[in-house]
């Protein structure tokens, strides 16, 4: 990424902004909502999942510990108030995804970067699609839960955008105050793994652009935690039907631009 112009790093820091604040506006969304963006910038997903992987990994342990430190305090009966991440549930979800997540991360080091770029615009304009139509995926039994949590998992392993599949069954199950931690939880663990393969094949995790992309990603993450309580409590059809189109077209430009590169 060293090569790149001045108008790209731009480009790059604005992006990450966004990545930021819909990681923690919406509990998910830090690398599917802005890797088609980078890509179109640089063609080359490896240069930017190890940077999206590290401002997860930072950011998600910085959530989750300011919220169970506030959430341990004792209330007026002098209960401790439970944690803000489902441990047990976390764990029961884990164990369903672990070796698709594993076969995913082994599909992202061996296929080339013209093939990843294809199968991550395809998959977001799916999900652009579902947020077009207002249908957004979603499970209707145990046996679709486990599809969704093993494709999920596969598709984390192949490229960290695997959250939508995800939600769609943690959703269901857990209440509105624990469902961000504990996907962050989630997300830290999926990644720790990744994160252990890069280092393991050798992958460049572009230490020396943390240093300013970490602090663009910190802009995005207070604007999104300012943000997340209205989110939570209003329902934004509105606003995902406009993030649905925008992504539809980035999608759709970038598989045209992989496809025809001519």
């Amino acid at each position: 990424m060293s090569e790149l112009a001045l108008y790209q790093y731009v480009l790059v820091g604005l992006i990450f902004v966004w990545s930021g604040f819909v990681r923690s506006g919406l509990g998910f969304g830090g690398a599917v909502l802005s890797l088609p963006f980078l890509l179109l910038v640089l063609d080359q997903p490896l240069v930017f999942l190890p940077i999206i992987a590290v401002h997860l990994l930072v950011f998600s342990s910085l959530t989750i510990w300011m919220n169970n430190r506030k959430s341990s305090r004792t209330d007026d009966q002098g209960r401790i108030s439970e944690g803000t991440v489902d441990w047990r549930y976390l764990w029961r979800i884990l164990g369903i995804m672990i070796v698709p997540k594993l076969i995913g991360v082994f599909g992202l080091i061996t296929l080339p970067s013209d093939v990843m770029s294809t199968i991550i615009f395809a998959i977001v304009a799916l999900y652009s699609v579902s947020y077009i139509l207002d249908r957004p995926f979603r499970s209707g039994s145990r046996t679709v839960d486990t599809v969704f949590l093993m494709v999920g998992g596969y598709v984390s392993g192949t490229s960290l955008i695997g959250a939508p599949l995800i939600i769609a069954v943690v959703a269901q199950h857990l209440p509105k105050e624990r469902l961000r931690d504990t996907l962050f939880a989630l997300w830290f663990i999926l990644v720790v793994i990744k994160m252990a393969a890069f280092i393991w094949v050798g992958v460049d995790l572009q230490l020396i652009h943390h240093l300013w992309l970490l602090p663009c990603a910190a802009v995005g993450h207070v604007i999104g935690l300012y943000v997340h309580d209205r989110m939570l409590r209003a329902e934004t059809p509105v606003f995902f039907r406009m993030l649905g189109v925008v992504l539809l077209i980035v999608s759709s430009i970038g598989m045209i631009k992989v496809l025809f590169p001519g």
